[in-house]
């Protein structure tokens, strides 16, 4: 008797589904620094017109009035020019770090037992998580964006900082589109804008300068 023959194509399609997804998944992200805002402009009308949707690219400037007059310019948010979410993020660890703290020692020094309970160590963790979330957010607010920290200097000499965030596939069109660009200079690598983050950007639509 032969044996069974078993087709493999479900599983090659498959294998390639989960490559498509790693590839979403490992996205990068590329800095550029420019003078001129009228290139830029063009660099991300042809970066668009290739294949890169709105919500990857971004453009960063001490000058707001100069970028609202380049209209296909997408801008960082306001509240993303500074540090409140990484900030906060890291508030929220440290407030999850009191409240074990709290409970912790509460349940090993036996004071749960008493006829109060375990209500007021609670009340006390859930107060301090709050408010080391809350400090955390704030602290954020008055410091720039840690991932625009180096770039500083060149903002502050009037220069714009230029990203982009990349799946691996995309890489080379960023590559192609650079050639054009002479006067763009790249300024260094980073972490990306979470894939599922840009997908319901762009599923609800970016707003540009009105």
């Amino acid at each position: 008797m032969k044996p069974a023959r078993y087709n493999s194509a479900p599983e090659s399609e498959a294998g390639q589904s989960i490559k498509r997804a790693e590839n979403t998944m490992n996205m990068l992200r590329h800095y550029f620094i420019s003078n001129n805002l009228d290139d830029l402009e063009v660099f991300e009308e042809q970066l668009e017109a290739a294949g890169i949707s709105t919500p990857q690219l971004h453009v960063l400037s001490r000058n707001d009035a100069e970028v609202e007059h380049h209209r296909h310019l997408h801008e960082v948010q306001s509240f993303m020019k500074n540090d409140i979410v990484h900030s906060t993020e890291l508030g929220a660890v440290v407030g999850i770090c009191a409240f074990v703290l709290v409970l912790s020692v509460a349940y090993f020094a036996g004071w749960t037992k008493s006829t109060a309970g375990w209500m007021p160590f609670i009340f006390l963790a859930i107060v301090l998580l709050g408010f080391c979330t809350w400090e955390g957010g704030f602290l954020g607010i008055q410091k720039p964006n840690h991932n625009f920290a180096r770039f500083e200097q060149a903002l502050k000499d009037g220069k714009h900082v230029f990203f982009v965030d990349l799946e691996p596939n995309q890489e080379a069109v960023l590559e192609k589109v650079l050639k054009f660009h002479p006067q763009v200079e790249l300024a260094g690598t980073g972490s990306s804008t979470p894939h599922w983050l840009i997908a319901l950007q762009q599923k609800l639509g970016v707003i540009r300068h009105s």
